[in-house]
């Protein structure tokens, strides 16, 4: 990280070098912050907080399904299928879905079988095809720490919180998502971080309209061989992924403060 630092102040020398450390400055910076480069930064937030979302409103409720509903004979086998895709390759798994969205492809025949969709399928290298792409990888990384944490909490609770004449969804609100608290923040922090600078998704599945800063990172490493522009942008974006992290986790907090002090008022006028 200190080397990223170190070469983001540095430039590139000519056609031959990839970078030069004799003469610091700025300048990497200003071409890092510069319209093009910050429409794609701001593109992948957009995306990373999306797909952070849609894992979580697609994971919580399945999460919650196997550690309450699913008999502990079974839990092993779900776990197991959503365990699976991680034995194959990162990059095999994101082809995969090109061949599935292909426009001749298998959904594409699926929708024409039953009169969805008649014309040709134009879902690869775009945005949409890039949100798909990065929720199928990261759900399992939002699914694992809210089972972990859901399937510790204590079922007498939710009993008593029924018993005491919550409904289910109060039961939800007030006494379990509360309590797995630390298993959703684990699960959005897993999701969220690799997911903001992946580029292997982008590549794959996005084309020139899903383009992401991982893969504008990873051009001008390895394709511009212009370590000191990749290095200011890899900065940038740490920065960004930082500022991101400490805003919700600013107002997760300010929440927090305003539930318990509610909570004090309520008993306050049931004494």
């Amino acid at each position: 990280m200190l080397w990223i630092l170190f070469y983001s102040f540095g430039y590139k020398p000519d056609l031959y070098h990839s970078i030069a450390t004799d003469r610091l400055s700025l300048g990497q910076y200003k071409l890092a912050a510069s319209s093009t480069f910050f429409q794609t930064f701001m593109g992948t937030l957009r995306i990373s907080l999306t797909g952070t979302a849609l894992c979580f409103l697609i994971g919580f409720p399945f999460a919650y399904w196997l550690s309450v509903r699913v008999p502990p004979s079974r839990r092993p086998i779900f776990l197991a299928l959503i365990l699976i895709p991680f034995w194959t390759n990162f990059l095999v798994r994101t082809i995969g879905w090109r061949i599935l969205l292909a426009p001749s492809g298998i959904f594409a025949g699926v929708l024409h079988f039953l009169g969805l969709h008649s014309t040709a399928l134009e879902v690869l290298d775009t945005r949409g095809a890039v949100q798909l792409g990065v929720v199928y990888n990261y759900l399992p990384l939002m699914i694992l720490p809210l089972y972990v944490a859901l399937d510790r909490l204590d079922p007498g609770l939710r009993e008593a919180s029924k018993d005491l004449g919550a409904g289910r969804v109060r039961t939800l609100f007030k006494v379990t998502i509360p309590l797995v608290s630390p298993g959703i923040i684990a699960g959005l922090l897993l999701v969220f971080i690799p997911l903001s600078g992946d580029f292997i998704t982008a590549t794959v599945l996005g084309g020139a309209k899903g383009n992401m800063a991982g893969r504008m990172i990873y051009d001008q490493f390895l394709v511009a061989q212009n370590w000191a522009l990749g290095s200011a942008m890899a900065v940038v974006l740490i920065l960004l992924i930082a500022a991101v992290v400490l805003f919700f986790g600013l107002i997760a907090i300010v929440g927090r403060h305003i539930i318990r002090y509610r909570r004090r008022v309520e008993l306050a006028i049931a004494v």
